[in-house]
């Protein structure tokens, strides 16, 4: 089982969503958050599931939607580490880094 690692950015990236959910989706924001910690957990797992996204790294698909969310993450197979880089909502156009 890989090890998950969790960039300090992500941070940024949970807080940004928290407050576009406490603005506009409040009673859905602890769904969202916990279908997310799922996924990345699911990473330890299958760290293949996400789909190629370029330079390495790979996209894993949560939700759909409006309630949909991107996790961006890099996976080391000689470590056995997964290294989560970011998060973002579906609808954003991209990763701020």
């Amino acid at each position: 089982m890989a090890v998950i690692r969790l960039a300090s950015e992500m941070r940024e990236d949970l807080d940004r969503i928290l407050a576009h959910l406490r603005a506009h989706d409040p009673e859905h924001g602890p769904e969202r958050i916990g279908a997310l910690i799922d996924a990345i957990e699911v990473l330890a797992r299958s760290p293949l599931i996400g789909r190629p996204s370029g330079e390495g790294r790979r996209e894993l698909v949560v939700g759909r939607g409006t309630r949909g969310d991107v996790v961006l993450y890099r996976f080391d197979p000689v470590g056995e580490r997964v290294f989560v880089l970011g998060v973002r909502a579906q609808r954003e156009a991209g990763f701020q880094r």
